[in-house]
């Protein structure tokens, strides 16, 4: 099954609704069986997701989460309660729907297959349909008007943040990407809104204001009051309808805080839409969620660490950066390996400045930048640093350890899931 399923790679990114409507329709709509949260966003909408989720769990109700792309193993796009769905499970449901999407191309309904994405979206609805969930936090995977997740009817959503990523499907300006983001905004909904630049933040008021949508912005009517220790910041949140905290964000870096108050102000917003999430269980999600690769910090038997983030564009490299500026001065050393489509420049020039010795590599993927054109980008950006090129993922960290006893890994989520996952082999991480 998953051979067939990964084979829809090929296809590549198709961005448009008619074939997984199709496909929902033949279903018999499995997205309309559970209340939906729904975020886009560039950066941010994965934690805000995770956030919500653990959220809705601690309030004791039957919760899902949808995100893209995994770490390592494809069940981790697919969350019910604390755990993600069993493999048994995911097979099953998995086979069912690429045998309905094989059957609407047969008999027409279907010109194309699937893309990969919009097999693992059906399959996301109808393994929650099936395990009868209250309600899903979906994560939108790129945009928002023409992806897959975008046949939900939710009541409320959130974009959580307007930067460039991905221009060559979202537009070169920030309003380019705010109308595709803004494609999520649907009559009746309320929306909640990260801090947005204000040429994306005026696209999408005259778009709610055209729908007769409820924008929430975060920040309206809230005073946040923080410290950070040791890279977490300690946080009380005072919103219009209560107080949260003070409590630790479970999640390392001062960019979570601007998360946690979209967080918070979409639960208001799930609560006011007939979801009973109680203002404990709200703490609790920002308390306890797990949301890996995003500053995690590994500790070695040795005594040294690596540092695991999957900033793959220059807003997320700039948090990145800010957060080993604070907490690592003594500039670790940097493995990074970035897609062919990235901006790779303006990610390098973030991270140079607060790294040591660099080692690029490569994720196995045709996607990924070869690490030695890397290595000169990174030359040419600073002639003095020492920057060595690794075929392998797992030797490109060893050579890190002998330049440093921290080292950072960043630049592409399929990198940092390599790393993850030889963490893992090696019973280093649990």
């Amino acid at each position: 099954m998953l051979d067939r399923l990964f084979a829809l790679e090929t296809f590549g990114i198709k961005l448009g609704l008619e074939n997984i409507r199709r496909l929902c329709d033949a279903l018999q709509h499995p997205e309309r069986a559970f209340t939906s949260l729904h975020v886009a966003g560039t950066n941010g909408k994965g934690s805000v997701t995770a956030m919500a989720h653990a959220a809705l769990v601690a309030a004791g109700l039957k919760a899902a989460r949808y995100t893209s792309p995994h770490l390592t193993h494809l069940h981790e796009r697919f969350v019910i309660g604390d755990a993600p769905v069993d493999d048994e499970t995911l097979e099953i449901v998995a086979s069912e729907v690429l045998d309905c999407a094989d059957r609407l191309q047969r008999d027409g309904t279907l010109p194309a297959p699937p893309t990969f994405f919009e097999a693992t979206t059906a399959i996301a609805f109808e393994l929650f349909a099936r395990a009868r969930v209250r309600a899903a936090v979906i994560e939108v995977g790129l945009g928002g008007r023409f992806d897959a997740t975008n046949i939900l009817e939710p009541p409320v959503g959130a974009i959580t943040s307007i930067a460039h990523d991905h221009q060559q499907h979202l537009g070169d300006t920030l309003g380019q990407i705010a109308f595709e983001k803004a494609g999520i905004i649907k009559p009746g909904m309320t929306i909640v809104l990260g801090a947005l630049p204000g040429e994306a933040a005026g696209v999408i008021d005259r778009i709610a204001r055209e729908r007769g949508v409820r924008l929430v912005a975060a920040a309206a009517g809230a005073r946040v009051a923080s410290e950070m220790e040791e890279g977490r910041a300690r946080v009380t949140i005072d919103t219009p309808h209560g107080r949260y905290g003070p409590l630790r964000l479970s999640l390392r870096g001062e960019h979570q805080i601007q998360n946690a108050l979209v967080a918070v102000r979409l639960l208001e917003a799930a609560r006011e839409a007939g979801l009973d999430v109680p203002h404990a269980a709200i703490v609790r999600g920002l308390e306890a969620v797990d949301w890996p690769a995003r500053l995690e910090l590994v500790s070695l038997a040795d005594g040294g660490q690596v540092l695991l983030d999957a900033a793959h564009n220059p807003e997320g490299a700039r948090a990145l950066a800010a957060y080993l500026a604070r907490w690592h001065p003594g500039r670790p050393a940097l493995v990074v390996g970035i897609m062919r489509d990235k901006d790779a420049d303006a990610i390098l020039r973030e991270l140079l400045p607060v790294t040591s010795a660099v080692i690029t590599t490569a994720a196995d993927t045709p996607r990924a930048m070869p690490a030695d054109e890397l290595a000169a980008r990174v030359s040419a950006i600073d002639r003095g640093r020492a920057v060595r090129v690794s075929s392998s993922v797992p030797t490109a960290v060893e050579t890190a350890l002998e330049h440093s006893r921290t080292v950072c890994v960043a630049g592409s989520i399929l990198l940092v899931g390599a790393v993850r996952d030889a963490l893992k082999r090696r019973d280093i991480l649990h």
